[in-house]
């Protein structure tokens, strides 16, 4: 069975025991987390829209990691203007324990 969760303004597809990355949730190392925005939930059946009311994806925090290294260089000729500047996302490591399903609308 496989869930789609909402975290972070992102989608991710999870599966029970599955480790996926998401936006940091500030969340110490081995707490559970729930994420309660289901999007979609396949099983025998795929069940989507209202039938997801109550629908859960529960895990347990795993640590943190950090994402590729980008860099990046603006320019502005004949004004002297140069600015370089790097990024490197943060994400907090989640183990899917538990997929449930709404009890749902009609």
């Amino acid at each position: 069975m496989y869930a789609v969760i909402k975290t972070g303004g992102k989608q991710e597809k999870v599966a029970e025991g599955q480790r996926v990355d998401v936006e940091l949730l500030h969340v110490a190392e081995g707490d559970e987390v729930g994420f309660d925005a289901v999007l979609l939930v396949d099983g025998e059946n795929v069940v989507a829209g209202p039938a997801l009311v109550g629908a859960r994806v529960s895990g347990r925090v795993v640590g943190e990691s950090t994402g590729p290294k980008i860099r990046g260089f603006t320019y502005k000729p004949k004004n002297r203007a140069r600015k370089r500047w790097g990024h490197r996302q943060h994400y907090t490591t989640v183990e899917i324990t538990g997929i449930t399903r709404g009890s749902g609308g009609s």
